[in-house]
């Protein structure tokens, strides 16, 4: 049951509402080419070993500080389950609230239960056109479908999140689709596009990994302002 974990921030003001204890944990199934983060990819590279008691300990140093609750991001967080539970049941016990950060590629009846203990999920929709997203993760796009379609079934919270990727997930009718399709679910709250940046290819040279994606350049504010009028034109909360 123990976690293995990259790293923690105390001051999170980005993974979920209000000032948030956030862990991120090791191990991920995607290799998203424009990840900032790969040298979270491996579950055992270059972490802690840390009990949920252990963690949860470390949340209540800065408890009255971290009034928004905890979030478990990644690399892919629901690749350990059953830390995140126990975790999770510390939290609720505190009256803390909980948010997982995920792409939705890991589901089953585990992450179903850890579910029953999540206030919020984060949730990753790298692309829509099945074809693309898998030329962007290495991964298919039909688990995350599953994924949110059963977090619309159980009307569990959700803040959707859309990297957008100059040449890669950009195109105005893939945003329109992507668009339509969120639109449909009552329990989105929030979405959040988030423009892709260059600030994690040290990561990917220094582990001597192929990083394809070194001449693409972040979205212009026109690029993002656009992206945001299509999102709003169908409705979304952007």
């Amino acid at each position: 049951m123990n976690g293995y974990i990259h790293s923690f921030e105390s001051f999170g003001t980005k993974d979920g509402p209000g000032i948030r204890f956030v862990f991120f944990l090791q191990g991920c199934p995607l290799r998203c080419l424009y990840c900032h983060n790969p040298d979270t990819w491996n579950m055992k590279d270059n972490t802690y070993e840390m009990a949920p008691q252990e963690a949860f300990a470390e949340v209540v140093k800065v408890k009255n500080f971290v009034k928004g609750g905890v979030t478990v991001s990644g690399g892919e967080p629901l690749l350990q389950p059953d830390f995140i539970l126990e975790l999770f049941r510390l939290c609720k016990q505190e009256g803390m609230h909980t948010a997982i950060d995920t792409s939705g590629y890991i589901f089953n009846d585990k992450v179903k239960t850890v579910l029953d203990q999540t206030d919020l999920v984060l949730l990753d929709v790298k692309h829509i056109n099945p074809k693309k997203y898998e030329e962007l993760t290495t991964r298919p796009l039909e688990p995350t479908l599953r994924f949110i379609e059963y977090l619309a079934e159980i009307n569990k919270p959700v803040w959707v999140r859309y990297v957008l990727v100059p040449g890669y997930s950009n195109d105005e009718q893939d945003l329109n689709d992507w668009a339509r399709y969120i639109s449909g679910f009552s329990n989105v709250e929030r979405v959040d596009i988030l423009p892709f940046h260059q600030m994690g290819i040290h990561k990917w040279e220094k582990m001597e990994k192929d990083y394809k994606l070194k001449e693409v350049q972040p979205p212009t504010n026109e690029e993002i302002k656009q992206a945001e009028e299509i999102f709003k034109n169908h409705g979304l909360p952007v």
